[in-house]
């Protein structure tokens, strides 16, 4: 790769290629950052929003049944947040969520015990931005993970959210708050706050029953979530945590595990079906020109050498934002997207860039370039594929990278829609069609002629399956690794 192509992706995105365009939706008031960084100094920063602690607790029944259970500390989860903190560190992160749940007055164990244990794990480990959360008990869906800006408030703003609206909150149960209207009005109460936070579905197909036969979570929720709150509501896991379910605590494969707990409908590549699918949900959205992102977390709750199904934050999955190390910063790269996704620390950069021909406009992962019709887009893709071995003892390559591309054509009238049929593979790269120049693998393809609005994305991997297949059981998740990242969309004027 020349040095001029080289200067071309590292320029900062203009103001120009921020316009929105035709049937691409623009950027919600509330996903705008009240903190501006400059984009030079930004990133790539590995990070995990779904991360369990002992205070995800276990529920037992009070001897005397008219009073509420009481709370197991250590219940559902082993670990305090100073050592998932400091695993965290281990393994490479910059930041990391708390998002603890549990039975009926959590928010008090939340704000009087859990808040304190994360200032102390802030000032033992300050080199993790330990971001205050918790998984939410999603009114009519599973759950979902609830990320706050740090501010000062943000021990009485969760408080607020988690004792109004989680599912799981009161005693005797509430069946109004189980319902899909109830976690509308959450989402539009957490869009008012002065500070909105951000909001992401876990796991979503892991009551899924087969392919597009949802359980818990559906793509029409998912669209009310993000047309109710647009800048909060962005996105899903792609790929779920407990992926050291298929381990035994020696590490060796255990033939009844399923990888992320997905049962009935298994991952793919160990992403959840709602991203996996070429043409699918995932593309179905993008197609709409919606801004929703993927990850990929840990769901750390319990280690497997130790008895668990997971593994420490970071160990296997990561999520890289690209940011200053800041909360802020770090947050609105979440909100907008910015953001790639590895397991088994496949890659550890990706920059995917569309340009003009002249290279005068350009956008990067997350956001959008603006072209005339009839204009030839450059896209440019660098990945850095690491040298050295993971935490699994493996050094994995990376043996195909996809360039994917699908049409905006707007809103879907069908709010169940889960495919996207313009979506296709328009260039696929082995090793013989990139450049390497020691870890960094460098590829470039034209788009001709661009005549209507759409959005191009990439994911890569370590073996030969042309599309992930259903995961089977006991199958070691360090030997089918993927890597996905978030779309660059193109409009046209």
């Amino acid at each position: 790769m020349t040095l001029l192509l080289l200067g071309l992706i590292a320029a900062p995105l203009s103001s120009a290629d921020a316009h929105p365009g035709h049937a691409i939706r623009p950027v919600a008031p509330e996903a705008r950052s009240r903190h501006p960084a400059n984009p030079r100094d930004r990133r790539w920063l590995a990070g995990d929003h779904h991360v369990h602690s002992w205070f995800s607790v276990g529920v037992k029944a009070a001897a005397d049944p008219s009073q509420p259970p009481i709370l197991i500390k250590a219940g559902d989860a082993s670990n305090p947040i100073t050592t998932n903190a400091s695993m965290a560190a281990r393994h490479g992160l910059s930041w990391m969520v708390a998002t603890d749940h549990g039975g009926p007055n959590h928010s008090k164990l939340n704000r009087n015990e859990a808040y304190p244990e994360l200032l102390r794990a802030r000032r033992a480990t300050p080199s993790v931005l330990q971001f205050w959360g918790m998984e939410l008990d999603t009114p009519a869906a599973e759950h979902s993970s609830l990320i706050l800006p740090r501010s000062a408030s943000e021990r009485e703003v969760l408080f607020g959210v988690e004792s109004r609206f989680n599912r799981r909150e009161p005693w005797p149960a509430d069946p109004a708050r189980d319902q899909e209207a109830f976690m509308l009005e959450a989402l539009r109460h957490m869009r008012a706050l002065p500070q909105p936070p951000v909001v992401i579905a876990n796991h979503p197909s892991r009551s899924a029953t087969d392919v597009g036969r949802y359980g818990l979570v559906s793509p029409s929720e998912l669209r009310a979530w993000n047309d109710t709150a647009p800048g909060v509501a962005v996105g899903m896991e792609g790929a779920p945590g407990h992926q050291a379910s298929t381990l035994k605590p020696d590490g060796s494969a255990d033939p009844k595990g399923d990888r992320g707990g997905y049962s009935r409908a298994p991952t793919m590549g160990g992403f959840d079906q709602m991203t996996a699918r070429l043409g699918g949900f995932w593309d179905s959205m993008l197609g709409e020109g919606r801004r929703w992102w993927i990850t990929s977390t840990s769901d750390s709750h319990r280690h497997y050498t130790d008895g668990g199904s997971d593994f420490w934050p970071g160990e296997y999955s990561k999520t890289y934002v690209k940011a200053e190390h800041t909360y802020d910063d770090v947050l609105d790269g979440l909100r907008n997207g910015r953001v790639f996704v590895t397991l088994g620390d496949l890659v550890s950069e990706v920059e995917v860039t569309a340009m003009t021909a002249d290279g005068a406009r350009r956008a990067d992962i997350g956001g959008r370039l603006d072209v005339a019709a009839g204009s030839d887009v450059t896209v440019v893709i660098r990945v850095r594929d690491p040298a050295g071995k993971n935490f699994g003892g493996r050094s994995p390559d990376v043996s195909r990278i996809d360039l994917i591309q699908g049409d905006v054509m707007g809103p879907a009238a069908d709010p169940h829609l889960d495919s996207n049929p313009t979506t296709r593979i328009v260039r696929s790269f082995a090793p013989g069609a990139w450049v390497r120049e020691g870890e960094r693998l460098s590829m470039t393809y034209v788009l001709k002629d661009v005549r209507g609005p759409s959005y191009i994305r990439v994911r890569g991997t370590n073996g030969s399956e042309l599309e992930p297949q259903p995961d089977p059981l006991g199958e070691d998740p360090w030997s089918d690794l993927w890597f996905y990242a978030n779309p660059v969309f193109i409009s046209v004027r």
